[in-house]
């Protein structure tokens, strides 16, 4: 049955539609910045010649080609498999501004049996949630099917306001049913009652809603690039510099290549977790790309300005009217440039893997097909926990560079790699009963207090298992990463400072 065209048509518009949507936001991005190209191009030359030159240059090459070949997936997916449903989304897009929070106030007459409230008809679909409550004993019957495949009715009593929320992801496919809402209530009473509805509407489809947030994230991605490169430009040149040499390296294509076979693999690799194989794949994935991301960035650092200070070619750098703050700041942003170009591929490579290992587990335990929705809510859940695992490799970077400016590449490689257990155990051991000495106390808050916490960023283990992250917690996770990198830089500063070169 699993081998049935339909079906495997099904499955592929299953775990194809998430990764479409993000590669419309993509295109969408794309098309902003070739509208902004050709204004440039029209009214301002140089302009247009600076932004091609800096596409050719430094990290946005790779991240073009990639744009591209996402633009061109969001254009002919509709196309080549069917089922993604393309005119849901525009609708959904159109309906945005009709949708959102509203109050409902009915008077239904005494002894009224199937009292219709009039004028109170939307889209059922876009119905995510309800509350009523009544001044007396009422029932209030709709259309909306229940968990029983019946009408949804509830009996509604003075002091206590009846709930109905829709699930966030349906098991099943909704049968055919009417497009709008209908709403019946029958009063007993002699008496008139009072009825206080709220309802909560919101778009068919919200995932749309990942469209222009993934826009804007590229737009934002080539604006801070831009931003860097126009605000400083001796920082931005040692910049680019430093991102090609780190990228020519064969340790780079190495990460690249082994992460994405290692991603692929999690797929196939049976976990022996009754069902709940999902999770062990996110959890491994994000504890993958963060090591590759790590290895890349730390090792990059290491070569790039250890070597440079010990053959003399800082020297040479710094003999032209660049400070050495320049020098420093351009060698981390440098080292950076490799790391997101393997977060952004290996990323959403990623999110490929965790979109199709829902239809995979499906099709080997003989489930029915899950909704696409599904998919969706599978693969979002992973990226705040991509953007700290960025954050972490950030921090041990300007770790690296700092240190590069007086230990060589082999002692650097050995400190990293003690920073990142220890900021990982240190906290654990505090909190265990081996804390419950003094002396291990002690020496473990030392410790967490010089270096980084990094336990800060591991959220691994919730987010595989479906925990949302709040934006208040990223938000404080970046405001740590910023301050630790600056504090790291800083120090790396004042240690080459006093280096001499000659």
């Amino acid at each position: 049955m699993l081998a049935s065209p339909v079906l495997t048509i099904g499955l592929l518009y299953t775990w194809i539609t998430p990764l479409w949507l993000i590669s419309v936001g993509v295109a969408l991005g794309t098309c902003l910045l070739a509208v902004v190209a050709g204004i440039l191009f029209l009214v301002w030359r140089n302009g247009f010649d600076y932004l091609v030159s800096s596409v050719r240059e430094g990290i946005l090459l790779p991240i073009f080609y990639l744009a591209v070949v996402l633009t061109g997936f969001a254009v002919l997916a509709p196309l080549l498999v069917p089922g993604v449903p393309v005119q849901g989304v525009w609708d959904s897009v159109t309906r945005i501004p009709a949708v959102g929070t509203q109050s409902w106030s009915f008077e239904v007459p005494a002894s009224s049996s199937e009292f219709e409230l009039e004028e109170f008809h939307f889209p059922l679909a876009e119905l995510y949630a309800f509350s009523v409550s009544a001044d007396r004993p009422v029932m209030l019957s709709t259309n909306i099917t229940s968990n029983l495949g019946q009408r949804l009715t509830m009996k509604v009593v003075p002091g206590d306001e009846a709930v109905w929320q829709k699930p966030i992801v349906e098991e099943k496919r909704r049968a055919a049913q009417d497009p709008f809402t209908e709403w019946v209530v029958t009063n007993t009473n002699t008496s008139p009652v009072k009825l206080e509805l709220r309802t909560i509407t919101d778009i068919e489809f919200p995932q749309v809603r990942v469209v222009p947030y993934t826009a804007l994230a590229l737009l934002g991605l080539v604006g801070a690039y831009l931003a860097v490169r126009l605000a400083s430009p001796k920082v931005g040149a040692i910049a680019v510099t430093t991102a090609k040499e780190a990228m020519s390296q064969p340790l780079f294509y190495l990460a690249l290549g082994v992460g994405a076979v290692v991603l692929v693999a999690f797929i196939f690799i049976p976990y022996n977790t009754f069902g709940e194989d999902i999770k062990m794949l996110k959890d491994s994935g994000l504890i993958w790309i963060m090591i590759c991301g790590i290895i890349v960035a730390v090792w990059s650092a290491s070569v790039s300005v250890s070597e440079e200070v010990e053959g003399r070619t800082a020297l040479t750098v710094l003999s032209k009217p660049v400070k050495r703050w320049q020098f420093i700041l351009g060698k981390f942003l440098g080292v950076l440039g490799p790391v997101v170009v393997l977060f952004i591929t290996l990323g959403f490579l990623f999110l490929v893997t965790v979109s199709y290992k829902v239809v995979y587990d499906a099709t080997e335990t003989a489930q029915t097909e899950p909704p696409w929705q599904y998919c969706y809510l599978e693969l979002i859940m992973i990226v705040p926990g991509l953007v700290l695992a960025f954050f972490e490799t950030v921090v041990l970077a300007a770790i690296s560079v700092a240190i590069s400016t007086r230990l060589p590449t082999l002692a650097n490689l050995l400190v990293c790699s003690s920073i990142y257990v220890l900021g990982h155990l240190v906290p654990m051991i505090v909190n265990s009963s081996v804390g419950d000495f003094e002396i291990v106390r002690f020496f473990g808050q030392f410790i967490a207090t010089v270096l980084p916490v990094l336990d800060h960023f591991n959220i691994q283990a919730a987010v595989a298992a479906g925990a949302s992250v709040p934006p208040a917690y990223l938000g404080m996770a970046f405001l740590y990463c910023l301050l630790y990198t600056t504090i790291a830089l800083l120090l790396g500063l004042a240690m080459f400072e006093d280096r001499d070169l000659a």
